[in-house]
């Protein structure tokens, strides 16, 4: 058997690969590296797949929620209500631009965030929520709409996980990242739809914040040369548009085949007292950008032991926000905590095969017993 990733960027790539390099050699035969039609092209693509009416390229997943936020017109000292377990870029962001991140605890079944905790969150500082897609599955949108439409308050989709996923509460669907005001998404290698590098994008139904979106990316400027508002320089790249424009084609199928190897573990796993597989809530699918169990005992060990047997796992995400050094935060988080000492993501992408997940799962049993 050959050696087991935990993502398989290279089988991904050898399926499509004469599709990815025609489309690379356009882009260096045209030279146009920055700016090229193939931007445009990926850009009205996805929004056609999402049912949006703007998608704006960037750089990467955090510059799009930085520059959601600044498209927002907060200023320094507004809150912005985001979960405590995470990737940090998501609280990064909110410090980054001299806003406050109240931090709030997380659901055990699906580790997205509590939307009872957001509504006691907020204040009359709130400026803004921010739900992360953790895993690839889509957070409360319906509930957590509902809170912020009492206040008034915008909703940033953290979708960098979930993209391609879906909603259907029977009020409120569609696909994630189109359900609040503006959603954000990573296009970073490993995602569900990554590109050879970095890349991200934002998603609006709204013109007029698109319009805003897109300066505040290009320096500020709506027409060259003319700033005029604060910006940065956050561009997604043509070549990475490109490859990317290849690999939406096929975003459906990565998902139908991460939920066909979702399906095996669950069953394979169903039976061990201590492990307990990803619970998916009723008003959403899962696109599985991360297949995680939550571990009663032995979590650490286990890890261990699976990497002695050459299988690779990772911790997403060891350190909840509120005990990060850099944003440590009082109060109680006991979900959060509880998660960060039981969560572990087993291999989960494209290329997965029956007999390295049979592997696997022996090797978890064997362990168990």
């Amino acid at each position: 058997m050959k050696v087991i990733q935990m993502v398989d960027l290279q089988g991904q790539y050898q399926r499509i690969k004469s599709e990815v390099d025609t489309a690379i050699q356009e882009v260096i035969d045209s030279s146009a590296f920055i700016k090229g039609p193939q931007v445009k092209v990926f850009q009205d693509n996805l929004a056609g797949y999402l049912g949006a009416r703007h998608v704006i390229g960037c750089a990467n997943g955090t510059d799009a929620l930085q520059i959601a936020l600044m498209a927002l017109g907060l200023q320094p000292g507004d809150e912005v209500i985001t979960p405590d377990f995470t990737f940090i870029a998501t609280v990064e962001v909110i410090a980054l631009l001299g806003l406050k991140p109240v931090i709030v605890d997380i659901d055990p079944l699906t580790c997205n965030i509590d939307p009872e905790q957001v509504r006691k969150a907020i204040t009359p500082k709130t400026r803004a929520i921010i739900p992360v897609h953790l895993y690839g599955q889509c957070a409360p949108m319906g509930e957590l709409l509902r809170i912020a439409g009492e206040h008034s308050i915008p909703v940033i989709e953290d979708n960098a996980q979930a993209l391609g996923g879906t909603y259907d509460d029977g009020m409120l669907r569609g696909r994630t990242g189109t359900l609040g005001t503006i959603g954000c998404t990573s296009f970073f290698p490993s995602k569900n739809l990554g590109c050879f590098g970095d890349g991200g994008a934002l998603i609006t139904n709204d013109d007029k914040l698109a319009e805003t979106l897109t300066a505040i990316g290009n320096h500020g400027a709506k027409v060259k040369y003319y700033n005029d508002l604060i910006g940065v320089n956050s561009r997604l790249d043509t070549l990475q548009a490109a490859i990317l424009n290849v690999k939406l084609k096929y975003l459906d199928e990565y998902a139908l085949a991460r939920q066909k190897a979702a399906k095996c573990y669950n069953e394979k796993l169903a039976n061990i007292g201590e492990v307990t597989t990803p619970k998916v809530a009723d008003y959403t699918d899962h696109v599985y950008h991360q297949y995680t169990l939550q571990i009663s005992e032995g979590r650490d060990e286990l890890k261990k032991y699976l990497a002695e047997k050459g299988i690779p796992s990772m911790i997403y995400y060891p350190v909840p926000m509120h005990e990060q050094k850099a944003y440590r935060t009082d109060g109680d988080f006991p979900v959060s905590e509880a998660m960060a000492k039981a969560v572990l993501s087993l291999p989960m992408h494209t290329e997965l095969r029956l007999e390295e997940q049979e592997y696997i799962c022996s090797a978890i049993k064997e362990f168990f017993n």
